[in-house]
């Protein structure tokens, strides 16, 4: 399975840098899923905590130069998730599309799944390794590559799923258990960008949206509890 982080999710309070206790408790939830149950796990990172090449954009930057410095900051965070990760006795690895060869292999598909067959998690960072593309479509580009059976997107802000309107706006907003893709781009709803949900419509790839920081969601979610909302 692919599981995707936002930038956001591994920042401190302030939704910048980085927050020790939440990579703690992620890679603790990684080691005890991929030992308890066996299940091979690749990780995107998203760099949002560090710098969103949209914003860039929008000040009057090239969009492309932009979008290749969020690249940058996706590899930041998988060298300090990779680096939670082994403090807890995982191995890992992480791959980047952006090549960088001091600090990271480069993403090779059949590189990954290797690493993947000899019990490593792959971090993947680099997005797709082009600009105007999202980590969310990157994740789902990937989860295709590795023939990944879903998609798990943790959301962080005590968010659970994906609901009808913004739950911290709208108190009469409703989550939803179960949703098609289709109903997710008509509505408007922000799982994911509609890049990544049109992908993952036409490769049969279902996406998981659970609250990545209530612990013991992974483990249960691989082990059949509804938990969250369900995309397919």
């Amino acid at each position: 399975m692919v599981l995707k982080l936002s930038g956001e999710a591994l920042a401190e309070s302030s939704g910048f840098g980085l927050d020790s206790a939440v990579l703690n408790q992620i890679a603790n939830e990684v080691f005890e899923t991929r030992s308890e149950l066996g299940v091979d796990i690749a990780i995107v990172v998203g760099g949002g905590n560090f710098w969103r090449g949209i914003k860039g954009a929008d000040s009057g930057m090239d969009q492309a130069q932009a979008d290749y410095m969020g690249m940058i900051a996706t590899v930041m965070n998988a060298l300090a998730l990779q680096d939670a990760l082994e403090n807890v006795g995982q191995q890992s690895r992480v791959m980047t599309a952006v090549e960088m060869p001091k600090v990271a292999e480069p993403y090779i598909r059949r590189r990954a799944e290797r690493h993947l067959e000899k019990g490593r998690v792959v971090i993947l960072a680099g997005g797709t390794g082009n600009p105007f593309f999202t980590t969310d479509t990157a994740a789902a580009l990937r989860a295709a590559e590795i023939s990944a059976q879903a998609i798990l997107k943790g959301t962080h802000s005590g968010i659970d799923g994906v609901y009808s309107a913004d739950p911290k706006l709208d108190p009469t907003a409703t989550r939803f258990k179960k949703i098609s893709y289709l109903d997710v781009i008509n509505k408007g709803l922000k799982v994911m960008d509609s890049t990544a949900i049109t992908f993952c419509r036409d490769n049969n790839i279902p996406i998981v949206v659970f609250n990545l920081l209530e612990q013991g969601n992974v483990k249960s979610i691989l082990r059949g509890a509804e938990i969250g909302t369900l995309v397919e």
